[in-house]
């Protein structure tokens, strides 16, 4: 297989140049720390929570794509498919936190782990009240009895959406973290891969499938998903993909929920579409009312071809979070 075409300068300096490019999208609305791989909110009002995401880079607009109005204050963001350095993570608390402490929210990987953990400690150190809440949504990971082993992909959206304005309206670090535990806890999702995506710096693969194979719950780099099988229709990809959300939750008839499609990387959207039609045939039968969609590209991994499905079951709480107006580079809704 080939290795792909990008538009790129020096591989090695992709992580600088996106940020660059990104803070200049951003109008006004993005400053960087100096020249470290951080993106700050300006003006943030004092007392505020201040809420904090990241992880690596080769996945926009997740994680730097999110940070805005009613959004996250700050994105700490490491190197491709790599978890940022704890000394980053406590650049950015030092920045957004004035007087509320700080949440982290990310996805469930051992790298991100363990350097926003030492990051905590370093802040509660130096009189930093921090709380952490790691998304875990990803079905295909592991079994429901060891949630806390699953992957974080694109339902980290939901997470970052209902937070940032939870931290926007709440006083208090404990309720903006108790508001997205909620969050997480009531979201599922699963992918499909259909083609690799590369690493910028050395232009390989992710990992090897077939032309005429799919993978059905691969993650984000490439992790193994739970079946291989051959290319088949939408629907019954579809199929198969929410049989395992819906009844992992579980989601029942008079539920209410917002969906999310994401593309991960070179998927049309008349192929999104096309699922779409599919996923909320499937929801209606079940008596589930879809509050809210969104569609497009949330977390992608570079040129990979697929798609994954979210859901977040709501409650009015959680409904009120998520439909705050918000505004950034990567998502923007009235």
């Amino acid at each position: 297989m080939s290795r792909p075409k990008k538009i790129l300068n020096n591989p090695a300096n992709v992580v600088s140049e996106l940020i660059d490019g990104l803070v200049l999208a951003a109008d006004g609305g993005l400053v960087r720390l100096g020249e470290r791989p951080v993106l700050v909110r300006p003006n943030i009002p004092k007392g505020k929570v201040g809420l904090i995401i990241g992880g690596g880079s080769g996945h926009e607009p997740l994680f730097s794509g999110f940070v805005g109005e009613n959004l996250a204050d700050a994105a700490v963001c490491g190197d491709v498919f790599a978890a940022p350095s704890p000394d980053l993570i406590l650049d950015a608390v030092s920045a957004v936190d004035s007087g509320a402490g700080a949440l982290f929210v990310y996805g469930n990987y051992s790298g991100d782990n363990m350097n926003f953990d030492i990051a905590a400690e370093l802040a509660e150190e130096e009189g930093h009240a921090t709380r952490t809440v790691r998304v875990w949504d990803d079905v295909a990971a592991a079994p429901l009895d060891r949630i806390t082993d699953r992957r974080g992909i694109a339902g980290d959206f939901f997470v970052i959406k209902v937070a940032g304005a939870a931290a926007t309206q709440l006083s208090s670090l404990d309720e903006v973290y108790r508001v997205a535990c909620k969050a997480r806890d009531n979201t599922r999702s699963m992918g499909v891969a259909l083609a690799a995506g590369s690493i910028p710096e050395t232009g390989e693969r992710t990992f090897d499938l077939p032309d005429d194979e799919i993978e059905i719950g691969m993650g984000a780099h490439g992790e193994p998903g739970i079946s291989r099988q051959k290319l088949t229709t939408a629907d019954a990809i579809t199929d198969q993909l929410m049989q395992l959300i819906l009844a992992d939750l579980p989601f029942r008839d008079g539920d209410e929920v917002a969906l999310l499609l994401n593309n991960l990387g070179s998927t049309t959207l008349m192929e999104m579409l096309i699922v779409n039609r599919r996923v909320r045939k499937i929801l209606a039968e079940a008596g589930i009312t879809v509050h809210r969609t969104d569609m497009g590209n949330f977390l992608t991994c570079q040129e990979m071809a697929g798609m994954s499905i979210s859901l977040i079951r709501l409650d009015d709480e959680l409904k009120r979070f998520l439909d705050v107006p918000a505004r950034s580079v990567g998502y923007s809704k009235a």
